[in-house]
This record gives structure tokens, sequence and C-alpha cells, in this order.
């Protein structure tokens, strides 16, 4: 086991990393940049060093000042959370040629999995579901006649120079291919001067559901069952929730098996997560693998009394994985808050928290790195905590986190409590009848009237 593990990252995470290594014995060291003097995880760590100014590409992407930090502490192992460097091949290429051990996906796996086509091309050789789509463009209309019919409508028209929308339809029938087909060209000939198009099937009331997987350097995976992510704005998850309301015993046995066969095929060690698009038939289709730890870690944790950074760091280690896949027994919501204004098209809210208090009780978890008086910085993602409740019921879950959300107080800065506090009201949402396009339609003003 480490005797030393050096945390590549800030806030809450890098907090979370040290719990788990304080409760297995191993020394930590943070590393902060001048912003992060007076967060959290740099009081809690054994040691922490600064790497650099306030700036993300001057202290937590230098990658020689986060070597340097390690050489001159002893670290033994790196431990890069998620976002900033966690999927980054050289960052850990560069760990294995100082003799560092990087706690997480080898530079091989992270490439494969970091370029979406050649991901694909993986999974279905290894037999996982993908979006059905046309090999390359479509030569005429003809070959788009003849692929539309094979792939089933409805289909969505692409450019391949597209941006913006332009150049992209979708047709539900036949009979209005060809128009489609004429005008999408044109619009992305005239938008881009290039009017190349491909196909690919169109997903309806997608859901975004993804599965946790674990594996070990036997090649060998295990699934810890799935979490549903579709409440989104701008492809940023806002609330989490496990088991999804939409999944079925059947369903949760496909998926997982997929994405087993997903780890398995690029003999993935770690934890990672395999995320599906969902149809509103429950068709399942791989979209990408994450090669790292989540954001949303924290609700599996609380269904299946599992330790995911513990089990990550013991796979790194070299100890074997116990093989068991996991079926939820009890139901786990995460809302993030954010330093956002909910009421303002979440405009970022830095600044200085003149009052916090954190709910508590039975089945509530916070993860956080901010207190009273903490200044966040503009210079990082927003998210300062994370509100996890569990229970026996969905609907115990919710009631749950209302009340805790309503027990949270951070004054001195906006956040998205009001959001969620609304979302949890919500009747949609409360049935399970929500889709990656909720917050298309959703307004927390009405919502809370």
């Amino acid at each position: 086991m480490f005797k030393k593990i050096l945390i590549a990252n800030r806030g809450e995470i890098a907090l979370r990393v040290i719990r788990s290594c304080k409760e297995m014995g191993i020394k930590t060291v943070s590393v902060y940049s001048k912003a992060d003097k007076e967060s959290l995880h740099v009081k809690f760590a054994d040691e922490a060093v600064c790497i650099g100014p306030a700036p993300s590409s001057e202290s937590y992407l230098k990658i020689p000042n986060i070597i340097a930090a390690a050489e001159i502490t002893n670290s033994d192992a790196i431990h890069p959370g998620y976002g900033f460097l966690a999927e980054n091949s050289s960052f850990s290429k560069i760990c294995h040629e100082n003799g560092i051990k990087f706690i997480g996906a080898s530079p091989k796996m992270i490439d494969q999995m970091g370029d979406k086509s050649a991901a694909k091309e993986t999974m279905k050789k290894a037999g996982v579901p993908t979006i059905p789509g046309s090999k390359g463009l479509l030569k005429d209309f003809a070959h788009c006649k003849k692929t539309a019919k094979e792939i089933g409508y409805p289909i969505m028209l692409k450019a391949t120079a597209g941006g913006g929308g332009k150049g992209m339809r979708l047709v539900w029938d036949e009979k209005d291919l060809k128009d489609n087909w004429e005008n999408a060209r044109q619009e992305s000939k005239a938008a881009f001067g290039n009017d190349g198009m491909y196909m690919e099937k169109f997903i309806e009331e997608p859901r975004h559901i993804e599965i946790q997987i674990i594996g070990d350097y036997r090649g060998k995976a295990a699934h810890l069952s799935e979490r549903d992510c579709s409440i989104q704005r701008r492809h940023q998850k806002l609330t989490e929730e496990t088991p999804s309301p939409f999944m079925t015993t059947k369903l949760r046995k496909e998926m997982g098996e997929a994405a087993i066969k997903a780890a398995e095929a690029v003999k993935y060690e770690g934890v990672g997560t395999v995320e599906f698009l969902v149809d509103k038939h429950r068709n399942f289709y791989f979209m990408e693998m994450n090669t790292r730890i989540q954001v949303e870690h924290p609700i599996t944790e609380e269904v299946i009394d599992y330790d995911l950074i513990r089990e990550q760091i013991k796979v790194a280690a070299g100890i074997e994985i116990s093989g068991k896949n996991y079926t939820p027994k009890l139901h786990a919501i995460e809302c993030r808050i954010n330093a956002e204004d909910p009421f303002n098209d979440f405009r970022p809210s830095p600044g200085r928290i003149t009052s916090f208090h954190a709910p508590g009780g039975h089945g509530v978890r916070i993860d956080t790195h901010v207190y009273a008086n903490y200044l966040i910085p503009p210079y990082y993602d927003s998210m300062i905590a994370k509100v996890i409740t569990v229970a026996q019921t969905r609907e115990e879950a919710m009631s749950k986190m209302e009340r805790a959300l309503k027990e949270f107080i951070i004054e001195g800065i906006k956040t998205t409590i009001p959001f969620h506090i609304s979302l949890m009201k919500n009747e949609n949402f409360r049935k399970g009848h929500y889709t990656t396009k909720f917050m298309d339609t959703f307004d927390i003003e009405t919502s809370n009237n």
C-alpha cells in the first residue's frame, strides 16, 4: 500500500480523497494555488505545497510543478480527482516515468476513450450498443435514403462541418427526407462552404444514464449500478440520483453487462463510468467513458455502502476487486450547490461567504470545502458543495433533500439552492418524468409560485 499520496486537485474532491487516505493510514499532501491558501483541503492534509498563482494554467494544470511537489514530499502516488489533469494521458505518462503511481487510467486507456470516434469503434467491436449512423459521409441522396431505411426513423441529418445547429435536420418520415436533405446541404454550403452530410439515429426523449464500473490489473471488471444524470443545463449536470426512476431490472442487467464489456475491452484498471443515452423505448447507446472518479460518485457510495475512493486506491496498489456486481438497496439524490444566481441565467457569484450553516440529520451528507468567511475565488469551477440524501424510497429521499436544502444557509453570495428546492417540488421531477431536455422548459420563478 502507498505511504503518501499527493492530491493534484482542489476543493471538495481533494478533501474527499484526504478523508479516505486518513482512514487507510496513508499520509496526504495537498497542492494549492495562492488563491486557495485558506481552503479546507490545505488545512486538513498532512503537508501542503503551493504550486503557483491563481490561474489554473499556472498551478493545477502545471505538470512540472505538481511532479516537483510530489518529489520534494516523497509522495509515491498521485490522485488527480476529477477535472484538471484527471484524464490527461501526458500527466499519467509523466507520473509513470518519474516512478510515481498515477491513481487513474493508463495513458493508453485515456487516449483510447478520449477520442470519441475511436472509442465508438472500440465499443462496436466489443458488442456494446452505439448510436446507429452512416459509415462516413453520405455520397448522394440514394445513399442517404438507403441508410435512413437501415437505421430506422426518426433520423438526424448532420453537416460534417456543422456548428450552432446549422446543417442539422430532424426527419421523422421518408416522405420528408428529400426536402430536408436538400435544405440541410444548402444551409451547410452557405454557412461553412461544405455540404458534406452524415446521419445518426435520433434518440427520442433521451435520458443520460451512466454505469459506475471498477476494474483491476487482471482486466476484470464489475459494475456498481447506475446513476441518472438527465437534469442538465448546457450539458452540465445539476442533480443526479440512483436508482434511476426509469430503470427496470432487465434494463439494469443489460446496461451493466454492456458496461462490463466496455471496461474489459480496454482492460480498464481503476474506477470509471460508462455513459449511455437511453431513449423512451429503453434502447440504450454508448456515449462515452470517463476514466476517472465522478462528481456524483457519493450517491453510489450511499446506496451500496462502498467507499469508491478507498477501492480506487486499493486497485492502484494492485489489489484485486471482488468481481461482485451491485444493485442499489436504497435511494440517493445529489444536488450540486454552485456559486451562481439561478434567477439571473445562473451567472457566477464568487465572493466572501458571510454566514454558513450546513444541514444535518439522518441520511444527509454534505461534501464541501467552504465555511463562514471563506472567499470563493473567481478562477475555478463554481461548485462549492454537494448535498446528498439517502432514504428507503425515492419519495423519502426527495422530502429529505427539500428539508436539507431549506436548512442550508449560505449568505454573502448567490447559490443554486433555490433552484434545487424548486426542482424537488416540481411535479414532473417528483414523478420521475424528465429527460435531458427538462431544463429547456423549467422556470424556477414559476415553480416557486
